[in-house]
């Protein structure tokens, strides 16, 4: 029954769901085709991509099942670490807070180690970096666009389980 506070035509709570977990589907498709472009993922990268990966495939039991309440929550958890991670990730770009040593320049305590546990530390150390940003638009890194649209998702998941409360 449609309250008289939503409008008519207003979307259903499996719509909105089915929406944000789309987002999230789209939002790895871009990452996948920056990839092919040549622009190579750090570690934070591709840490960012397992909540989207996790809230596509909530939707799409969603879409299957119809709207359940707890794939919704599921749902937007999934959203709201993708936020975390990818706060987490414009952070360590912007020099605001450390990243991990693997991704970020960092080598350790370079007195405490001899001259082949260095030279192994170097040679194993990661080439793509998480904390220079790959790519930029409109002043803001992947990372960065990332965060803002991830926390919209979470905001759609919040809303389905608003509407289904109903």
């Amino acid at each position: 029954m449609r309250m008289m506070s939503e409008p008519l035509g207003a979307p259903s709570p499996r719509m909105l769901a089915v929406a944000a977990g789309g987002g999230s589907a789209a939002l790895l498709a871009g990452a996948l085709f920056f990839q092919a472009l040549g622009f190579a993922p750090c570690e934070l990268c591709i840490l960012q991509r397992w909540p989207h990966a996790a809230a596509a495939v909530l939707a799409v039991a969603i879409a299957a099942l119809g709207f359940r309440r707890a794939l919704a929550a599921l749902g937007l958890i999934a959203a709201l670490l993708a936020v975390a991670f990818a706060a987490y990730h414009t952070g360590v770009e912007q020099g605001w807070w450390a990243g991990p040593a693997a991704c970020s320049g960092g080598l350790g305590d370079l007195g405490a180690v001899s001259t082949e546990e260095l030279l192994s530390r170097i040679r194993g150390a990661q080439v793509v970096r998480c904390d220079q940003p790959a790519w930029v638009f409109l002043g803001l890194s992947m990372a960065a666009w990332n965060a803002i649209l991830s926390a919209l998702l979470a905001g759609l998941w919040a809303l389905s389980l608003r509407r289904s409360a109903r």
